[in-house]
């Protein structure tokens, strides 16, 4: 049986003995996107249409550039590629990779239509609810969405536990939409397990970014000031939070493919059968 204290002990030791690889591949991949984005929200108040067409844009390339950075890390994590190697293998299964994530996307899209569907049924303006405006909203239907989005979160807890180590998949075995099905069937067994290191990825990693942007921003705030919009003092503080983020966006892929070495191994599963 897969023991999680065992694989974060061996994705600590993989961090700590690659550190000097992962540095530059983070900082380019996670870093640099983070400290630059944490600024559009900002940017954005009071922006006309180019400029946030233009911020939204950026928004999908820094998402890009780091699930490139996730590959390349993944694939040093799997023990297959070097630090050379490992961005070659990031670029070309980043194609395979992108569709397995676009489907998981669209696929947790589609479950939480329901809610605007139901609302745009029963009169409410969607328009107002999408540009954060004041809606009243009957006790019914206030009931009908708070249960249907714990029961949704709890659904894709489980969905996402059970296709976790998906894109290891797709990085080792050169797998695209038949990752799905490969980490559905290691994970069995796992799931409740897994879902419980998510839970404490998801808190910690949280936690660690609000404080860091609390303390550090009421710290550059009373250095610097801040009159609205991109100042100095917000600039400092979406660094300091884009490295935090960056050190559990590092964290992440190192750990789901020590996961997947761990179920392949408990599963007897052989490296290098069959690819789809």
């Amino acid at each position: 049986m897969v023991k999680m204290a065992t694989v974060w002990d061996r994705t600590a030791e993989f961090l700590s003995d690659n550190i000097a690889a992962i540095v530059p591949i983070a900082l380019l991949a996670f870093f640099v996107p983070a400290s630059i984005e944490g600024n559009f929200e900002a940017a954005m108040t009071g922006a006309g249409p180019g400029l946030t067409a233009l911020l939204s844009g950026l928004k999908i390339v820094f998402a890009l550039v780091s699930l490139w950075g996730s590959l390349a890390i993944t694939a040093m994590a799997l023990d297959i590629a070097s630090e050379r190697s490992a961005a070659n293998i990031a670029t070309r299964r980043f194609l395979p990779a992108l569709v397995v994530w676009l489907v998981m996307f669209a696929g947790a899209a589609l479950l939480v239509l329901p809610i605007p569907a139901v609302l745009t049924f029963n009169g409410y303006d969607m328009a107002a609810i999408a540009n954060r405006e004041t809606v009243e909203m009957s006790r019914s239907m206030a009931w009908f969405i708070g249960i249907y989005l714990v029961a949704l979160t709890i659904f894709l807890l489980w969905v996402l536990a059970r296709l976790i180590v998906a894109t290891p998949v797709v990085v080792r075995e050169n797998r695209v939409l038949s990752a799905f099905g490969q980490s559905w069937s290691l994970t069995r067994g796992t799931a409740l397990r897994i879902v419980g290191v998510i839970l404490l990825y998801a808190i910690v990693s949280m936690v660690a970014g609000l404080a860091a942007k609390t303390v550090f921003g009421s710290i550059f705030t009373l250095v610097a000031g801040n009159d609205g919009g991109v100042t100095l003092a917000s600039v400092m503080t979406s660094i300091v939070v884009a490295a935090v983020q960056s050190a559990f966006m590092v964290i992440s892929p190192a750990f789901t493919a020590k996961l997947y070495l761990a179920l392949t191994a408990q599963a007897g599963f052989r490296h290098g059968e069959t690819a789809v």
